[in-house]
């Protein structure tokens, strides 16, 4: 008989591994807290506005391709990809406008404005940030590094080759002496919620994944990666359960047997895949005698991403200044790090990221209006912050800037608004402290000390998601399903 998986979360990980199992034999079931599936991955519609509410950018789609590739099926026939150029418009404090292209000879006209001494820097630092790719992907991205089979295929001269040693922010201001140029790439670690100021230079590995290999948008918008992963695992007979909250993973003999959820109701099974957020699988899903007291004490010192501070804006015109994706830079950037990851506080100086999907997507606004999806880097939850206080005064701040950065007449175009705090990340998505990106990786080994996607304690159960190995973002997310199912063949037989 077919072993029967339960997965708790229809997030993207959950919605992979659950594809990926079935395509495999087995029976699964997904059970997922809310009334939709993705997770942080999501989507608002009001008043003829479209908002995606989590991922924007897609990196690495080839992942995408061998997830549905892995389950018989042909990824053209569920979604579409579109390249993004510009990949990113860059205003920076003192009105300069950048536009950053993966097409080298575009990038070169614009590095002539802006750095014209910095062309060989920009593109001696791009083979530095190629060159870590090659070192990391094996030995990390595509390994579960669970047992000692996987260290065996580890390349050691790579792994030491990977500047852990030296800070983002060191290596980027060793590199360029641009004002533009450091503040440019120090922005890349901010894609999994870490400080340039803190986490090491490996991830400076984030602008090879960006500007050599590519960004794309989704035709229809970021959250059809989900309803495509719902299809395809519903197709391979997938159950799904929604608005079915889990409460417990039962074990017995240091074996996960079953869930119970938050009506009582107990449903067994043979192996348990955990899209839950790592933190509150390992220290509130489970029994607290079922994990070890050292496990627990290594969970809670893990620092957790920054969260955000999201506004979405549904507005009653166009600018032509705003491309696709949008960043507006503060004016002090190791002061906002500081106030993010130390002070615990919103910044008053911030900067400002802003999807404008209706650029590409025009109906994801009414006809001459647009949508905009504006997120801030934002602390997470800690006992003293007040959320709602903030979600009363903290937009005028971001309005204000983006008026007085070249977006006149923003205030009084707004038909639509809609506020996500941290306090809401945990309430919907029970995220560890409100974090958007799992686990932070701001010290020298952070990345490589993420909970494993197979607990060692507990037999029958498996982890995927954003808090585990190997990260978080669309990409790793999916990496982290494939591994759980590598090591559920591995151990399960």
């Amino acid at each position: 008989m077919k072993k029967k998986v339960i997965v708790i979360g229809a997030g993207l990980g959950g919605l992979a591994a659950s594809a990926l199992l079935a395509g495999k034999g087995y029976r699964v079931t997904v059970l997922e807290k809310n009334k939709e599936p993705g997770g942080k991955m999501n989507r608002v519609s009001e008043k003829g506005y479209r908002f995606d509410t989590g991922p924007s950018l897609l990196t690495m789609p080839d992942i995408i391709d061998s997830l549905f590739e892995a389950c018989g099926k042909k990824r053209e026939d569920y979604l579409t990809f579109l390249p993004v150029s510009p990949l990113c418009r860059y205003f920076f404090a003192d009105k300069t406008v950048f536009d950053n292209y993966s097409d080298p000879k575009k990038n070169a006209g614009e590095l002539l404005k802006i750095a014209p001494d910095e062309l060989d820097n920009y593109h001696s630092f791009l083979s530095y940030a190629s060159d870590l790719y090659d070192k990391t992907s094996g030995a990390f991205l595509n390994n579960p590094l669970y047992d000692t089979s996987d260290l065996k295929q580890l390349n050691f001269p790579d792994f030491f080759g990977i500047d852990a040693f030296s800070t983002v922010a060191s290596r980027v201001d060793s590199v360029f002496g641009s004002p533009y140029l450091r503040q440019f790439f120090k922005r890349f670690t901010t894609y999994n919620g870490s400080s340039p100021f803190q986490a090491p230079a490996t991830l400076n590995v984030i602008p090879h994944v960006e500007i050599n290999m590519g960004g794309y948008y989704v035709k229809g918008g970021l959250y059809s990666i989900a309803k495509a992963l719902e299809k395809l695992a519903r197709e391979l007979h997938v159950e799904f359960q929604f608005e079915k909250e889990v409460r417990e993973i039962s074990c017995t003999a240091n074996r996960a047997e079953a869930v119970i959820l938050s009506d009582g109701s107990e449903l067994k099974a043979d192996i348990i895949v955990s899209n839950s957020d790592a933190s509150e699988t390992l220290l509130k899903l489970l029994p607290k005698e079922a994990v070890p007291r050292r496990k627990r004490v290594k969970q809670k010192k893990l620092e957790p991403s920054c969260s955000g501070f999201v506004l979405l804006l549904g507005i009653s015109k166009k600018y032509d200044s705003l491309a696709h994706h949008n960043i507006f830079f503060s004016s002090d950037y190791r002061r906002e790090f500081n106030s993010i990851f130390n002070e615990k506080k919103l910044p008053g100086d911030p900067t400002i990221y802003i999807a404008n999907t209706s650029h590409s997507d025009p109906d994801h606004a009414p006809e001459g209006h647009s949508n905009l999806f504006i997120l801030v880097n934002a602390p997470y939850l800690t006992e003293d912050q007040n959320w709602e206080a903030q979600s009363r005064k903290y937009p005028e701040i971001i309005i204000s800037k983006l008026e007085n950065s070249g977006l006149d007449g923003l205030r009084n175009s707004v038909e639509f608004s809609k506020i996500i705090t941290p306090e809401d990340f945990y309430k919907r998505y029970r995220s560890n402290r409100g974090s958007i990106y799992g686990t932070s990786s701001n010290s020298k080994f952070s990345a490589f000390s993420r909970p494993k996607n197979k607990t060692s304690f507990i037999d029958g159960l498996y982890l995927t998601g954003g808090s585990t190995h190997p990260g978080g973002g669309i990409p790793l997310v999916l990496l982290s399903a494939f591994h759980a199912v590598t090591l559920v063949q591995r151990y399960e037989k």
